[in-house]
């Protein structure tokens, strides 16, 4: 081989192994959402996460960055027709509450607690049901806008995007099972609030309204 085509090989080797893309299929589309007006996507400061004093923001304060909601309902979202077999059984979690203190009749339901990586990837998998007043809270320690997918999850939910002071800052409804596709808000969040479909939306919830973590 002579020196040219040495030099050749050699770089072809070179890129080669410098390659950092993801396989093909390994990372969902994803899904476009609306953009908040400029003023709403201001960078927030850093605040203390609303679980850890477990009371919600002053209603004098307004949130930051919202994605108001539809005034019409998203179309009804049906459980799956099969769940695939759960390899592990449910996680045992901690358990604590979320309050809607600016819902008619401030509602509280009861929520698993997943602010552990292994629960967060987890999440609502392979369940075939879950109770009216009860959901699953996902919690970082730090905001930034999250994306969720719906891979091996049976049930329809709403997922209800939380800041660190407590302010829904949007929801998505109805979100369909068995499904792939990511789904995020365009605003940083430190928690990510799982309920049954249309539970948001029989109980008046919507984004902008504070809630209060208890745990």
């Amino acid at each position: 081989m002579n020196s040219r085509s040495a030099l050749a090989l050699v770089a072809v080797l070179a890129l080669a192994c410098g390659r950092n893309e993801e396989p093909a299929g390994a990372r969902p589309a994803k899904l476009v959402t609306a953009e908040p007006p400029p003023e709403a996507r201001t960078p927030p400061a850093k605040p203390p996460a609303a679980s850890s004093a477990g009371v919600a923001p002053p209603a004098t304060e307004k949130p930051r960055c919202v994605v108001q909601s539809s005034p019409t309902a998203a179309p009804r979202a049906e459980p799956a027709r099969f769940c695939p077999a759960d390899p592990t059984g449910n996680l045992d979690l901690r358990r604590g509450h979320v309050a809607f203190v600016d819902a008619p009749g401030a509602p509280r339901v009861e929520v698993e607690l997943a602010d552990r990586p292994d629960s967060r990837e987890r999440g609502l998998m392979y369940r075939t049901g879950m109770p009216d007043q009860a959901g699953m809270l996902f919690s970082w320690p730090e905001e930034q806008p999250r994306s969720f997918w719906m891979h091996n999850t049976c049930i329809p939910l709403d997922m209800l995007f939380i800041d660190a002071r407590g302010f829904i800052v949007g929801i998505l409804e109805q979100v369909p099972v068995m499904n792939d596709a990511s789904r995020s808000i365009p605003c940083p969040a430190a928690h990510v609030l799982e309920l049954n479909a249309g539970w948001t939306r029989s109980h008046g919830v919507t984004a902008g309204q504070r809630i209060r973590i208890e745990s």
